[in-house]
């Protein structure tokens, strides 16, 4: 309101109103204080003055159309029918509808992300154990048993995943934090555009988020590097020496 009038703290301006009565009136105001809010309901074209003033100029003395109340309060006053309390589920139905509509959204690509980060993760870890075919016939010809070939192959897979995780989390952990304290800035197209949203969003992560994603990723190491190992072992060890792969 103020950006779009050109208003700033102690600036002057005429102002006109109706009362209750459809009389109309006019005063000088004068600016005190410029605040700033996300939500465009109370901004767009919206002065704020002391409740006894207004009641004073719409002549509506001791009436109010909101009441904000503290935490733990369901009547004001209690048992007056003058006043209908609505909770935060009331009030914010139409936005938690959009949020469950947007998670549904968001899961898609959380999926597509996570099948991208698979097929990296598969990529690799086939590359690297195809590339020791030889290493492997080698173990197979000095008694090593096709099983323990496998499972060392796939317990140095999986180390090496926890080894990735450790170090995503040394420069993840720290970044993410700053973020959830600090948020991320907003441009100002947002607010000139008329959205509602704060001038800064501030992330949320849960232990339960983290704690998905790294037993997903490190599942999906573990089945990567159990396949191709499984099936260069089938090799005979002539065969494996040789670096053939069929």
């Amino acid at each position: 309101m103020a950006k779009s009038a050109n208003l700033q703290k102690g600036d002057l301006m005429t102002i006109r109103w109706r009362d209750a009565n459809g009389v109309f009136d006019a005063a000088e105001m004068q600016v005190m204080h410029v605040f700033s809010t996300s939500v465009q309901t109370i901004d767009e074209g919206q002065i704020w003055i002391p409740l006894s003033k207004l009641q004073e100029m719409l002549n509506v003395p001791g009436q109010a159309t909101y009441v904000i109340v503290k935490q733990g309060l369901t009547e004001i006053p209690p048992g007056s029918p003058d006043w209908v309390y609505r909770d935060h589920n009331f009030l914010f139905a139409e936005l938690y509808t959009i949020v469950k509509t947007k998670r549904a959204g968001s899961s898609v690509f959380l999926s597509i992300l996570f099948a991208m980060a698979l097929l990296a993760i598969f990529d690799t870890q086939v590359l690297s154990i195809f590339r020791r075919r030889k290493e492997m016939g080698t173990l197979m010809a000095l008694g090593m048993t096709r099983w323990k070939v496998i499972g060392l192959f796939t317990l140095e897979g999986a180390l090496q995943g926890l080894l990735a995780i450790l170090v995503g989390a040394l420069y993840g952990m720290p970044f993410l934090a700053y973020q959830s304290r600090f948020g991320l800035q907003m441009p100002q197209a947002i607010e000139q555009g008329g959205w509602n949203i704060s001038a800064k969003l501030y992330p949320a992560y849960s232990w339960k988020i983290f704690l998905f994603v790294t037993l997903i990723l490190f599942i999906s190491v573990v089945i990567v590097s159990f396949l191709p190992t499984r099936r260069i072992s089938k090799l005979k060890p002539t065969e494996a020496l040789r670096g053939r792969a069929t």
